[in-house]
């Protein structure tokens, strides 16, 4: 981790004049668009587009995954950042109604992506998008225990393979600096956990440490190719949780602005700028 601390200061720049952005080149990108304006039946149809075109691509079987557990998580009001800020209902045990049949969808497109990726690197071990595919098929399997299982420790053990996988990614060269997501994530989850906590939670190269967590998200919401508006979204709710509305409330508005048609984040810049006014600004203020 020590490659990405030089680049810290430059992001923090950067990050107060653009809002991530994703590329969109590619039908993948495009794709990743479709989902930060909530339009999941568009990004489907043109991952499914894709798909015909070339079966055995194993990229676009992970994004279908992700847009049909972030329409799961929008229905069951789980992407609401005040979400994130209780504690009590991150850490509840009682498991969500999840819809079957997107269930057995999500853990479908998990295992053929999955499948197709590791058939891919089996011939080209440095296969970028194939390892960015077990990247994130494990971690959307990570996050639909984390978040509507709230299997809180099983959870843990899927994140430990995450983190396999990037430290893969980290390795490259260029970096792919959508890997970090998983660990900016799994860094501030265990940063934040009560001490008695953290003795039964062991991950190879994660600290526990909340500040690098945001600095690792703070990375990938500058130099993510898909991830970096998902990573600003998490920025968000993190300077939510610590009531740093100012901070909070510039990143919102950039994602409102660059993805108008989703309608969560105009809500969440509203309460952002409710909450803030509130409180006199005085909570607002840069650390």
């Amino acid at each position: 981790m020590r490659c990405i601390v030089p680049l810290l200061a430059l992001t923090a720049c950067c990050l107060a004049v653009e809002p991530a952005k994703v590329d969109t080149s590619t039908p993948v990108g495009q794709a990743f668009a479709r989902m930060y304006d909530f339009d999941f039946p568009g990004a489907h149809a043109i991952l499914d587009r894709q798909i015909q075109l070339d079966p055995q691509g194993p990229l676009p079987y992970s994004v279908k995954a992700a847009a049909h557990l972030f329409a799961e998580l929008h229905r069951l009001k789980i992407l609401q950042i005040e979400f994130f800020e209780d504690d009590d209902k991150v850490v509840d045990r009682k498991k969500l109604t999840a819809d079957p049949a997107v269930r057995k969808e999500f853990f479908r497109l998990v295992d053929a992506a999955r499948q197709r990726a590791n058939a891919r690197l089996a011939v080209q071990p440095d296969d970028r998008e194939a390892m960015f595919t077990l990247c994130m098929a494990s971690g959307l399997a990570t996050d639909y225990a984390a978040l509507i299982e709230r299997r809180r420790f099983g959870s843990f053990a899927l994140a430990r393979q995450t983190q396999a996988y990037v430290r893969k990614m980290q390795a490259l060269k260029p970096p792919f600096y959508d890997a970090y997501l998983a660990t900016g994530t799994t860094e501030y989850v265990v940063g934040s956990l009560p001490f008695y906590f953290r003795w039964f939670v062991h991950i190879d190269n994660i600290e526990g440490s909340k500040q690098k967590g945001v600095e690792i998200l703070q990375l990938v919401a500058e130099r993510g190719k898909y991830c970096g508006p998902f990573a600003s979204i998490l920025l968000a709710a993190i300077y939510m949780r610590e009531k740093r509305l100012v901070e909070a409330e510039r990143l919102l508005r950039g994602m409102a602005a660059e993805y108008p048609e989703n309608p969560l984040l105009r809500r969440e810049l509203q309460r952002a700028g409710e909450l803030r006014h509130g409180a006199g600004g005085a909570s607002g203020a840069q650390r």
